[in-house]
């Protein structure tokens, strides 16, 4: 039965369609004038609500005289006839309405005919994108009814009301997260990041195209941030479209396992840039904080060089200092040091560099997802946190920006695909960096 009734509706809103797109007669509103100016006196948008919910209640009554004819006008030829009026609601700005529903009932099968029109107002999917922007943007549920109602009759907008339509939008743009295919997407960079969100760690991939669009890629709940939970998140990238045959940069914390899950999927077509900001930081967290500013402005200062050489001269200058004071901050600084410098080896503009250098693109998207989940005060269990995490990405991804310096990405692109920089990359996988003469470590 519940089958059958969802099936009635769609096939009502068909029917609606095809009319509406042969139907040449304009819809005209009759609206009385003092009505008018009284409505207009309490301000333009009240106006504008009234005629909303007028409207509706026009074309609902247009579709009744298509189908049933006009009212007083007897026709035995007509296959369905009025059967008074119901009440009932429809969707306007978010809030449901409550307005007068014509019935009509078919003749030769005595049974309600639904209106399509009446289906198409009444969406519920029309609340629930609605509830999730303005949730997104920090309208708790608790006070949604009284910061969203304007109309004085609305009602469904209670706080339980709100949460489950909620509940379905987020649970739908998951969905569109985790499916939306990604076979046609010239995905140059990507970054992969994870955190600690509410007891759970959470691994977020963002793409980067030729264009300097950004995109989220996936989303993995895990414990850790090991190779086997960027694994399935990869592979699930891979089965979504993705070409890991391609060259691609792709920056990274830092994270063994990360790491380790990239080289299994991309192999030799993979270059590995180390955050440079997570760097600097794990340096000078072994480090006293009257040491910090110094040894940060060193660091910083080699990677805004030009050249490998001269990065690699501040960085082991830098070493040697460290050495003598603090060996577990030094061998921080070289551990992984010459993936620190992949930008700089490929010699792209600053202007780029600068931008692919670190994954401030995924930090800045968790400063988003914590501001907008701090409305949450007790954490359940199945999908609620990736529902809030994954909702909060996506409405940071609709405020991203173009990547800059991305008119330059084509030259990160070159760069990536001569033959030489595939050994020259691929072979740098030890923790260490050794040098001839009397400063080996």
């Amino acid at each position: 039965m519940k089958q059958r009734y969802q099936n009635k509706p769609s096939a009502a809103v068909e029917q609606f369609r095809e009319w509406a797109n042969s139907n040449d007669q304009p819809v005209q509103l009759s609206f009385p004038t003092p009505e008018m100016a009284a409505l207009a006196e309490q301000g333009l948008g009240e106006l504008l609500r009234k005629v909303g919910k007028l409207f509706i209640e026009t074309v609902m009554e247009a579709e009744a005289e298509q189908l049933a004819g006009p009212r007083s006008h007897p026709d035995a030829q007509r296959q369905a006839y009025r059967w008074g009026t119901e009440d009932g609601s429809c969707v306007i700005d978010g809030q449901k309405v409550p307005v007068a529903r014509p019935r009509l009932r078919s003749k030769a099968q005595d049974r309600e005919i639904p209106l399509g029109s009446y289906e198409l107002f009444q969406r519920s999917s029309l609340i629930e994108e609605s509830v999730w922007h303005k949730i997104m943007h920090g309208l708790t549920m608790r006070s949604y009814k009284e910061v969203v109602q304007q109309f004085s009759d609305a009602y469904g907008l209670k706080k339980s009301a709100v949460s489950e339509h909620f509940i379905e939008a987020s649970r739908r743009k998951l969905e569109q997260l985790l499916t939306r295919s990604l076979a046609n997407l010239s995905i140059c960079v990507m970054m992969i990041d994870g955190t600690i969100f509410k007891g759970a760690n959470l691994v977020v991939a963002i793409g980067i195209d030729r264009f300097g669009h950004k995109l989220v890629l996936g989303l993995r709940q895990g414990a850790t941030e090991n190779a086997a939970v960027v694994g399935e998140l990869l592979s699930e990238l891979a089965e979504r479209g993705l070409d890991f045959t391609k060259p691609r940069l792709y920056v990274v914390d830092g994270g063994k396992g990360i790491r380790r899950a990239i080289q299994n999927h991309a192999g030799e077509a993979a270059f590995f840039q180390r955050c440079q900001v997570h760097k600097i930081r794990n340096v000078c967290d072994h480090l006293p904080e009257g040491q910090q500013h110094a040894v940060r402005f060193q660091m910083r200062t080699a990677y805004e060089k030009t050249e490998v050489a001269d990065a690699k001269q501040v960085l082991y200058q830098l070493h040697d200092q460290l050495l003598q004071d603090n060996p577990s901050a030094a061998a921080s600084l070289v551990e992984g040091l010459e993936e620190t410098l992949t930008v700089t080896d490929l010699r792209i503009p600053p202007k780029l560099r600068r931008s692919l250098a670190s994954t401030n693109g995924i930090e800045s998207s968790f400063s988003v997802v914590d501001r907008v989940c701090r409305q949450v005060k007790r954490w359940q269990g199945s999908d609620h946190r990736l529902r809030w995490v994954g909702s909060a990405i996506l409405y940071a991804e609709q405020h991203w920006s173009r990547l800059h310096g991305y008119k330059y990405i084509a030259a990160l692109v070159t760069a990536m695909r001569q033959p030489m920089r595939y050994a020259s990359n691929s072979s740098n996988v030890k923790p260490c960096v050794v040098r001839p003469g009397p400063r080996n470590i």
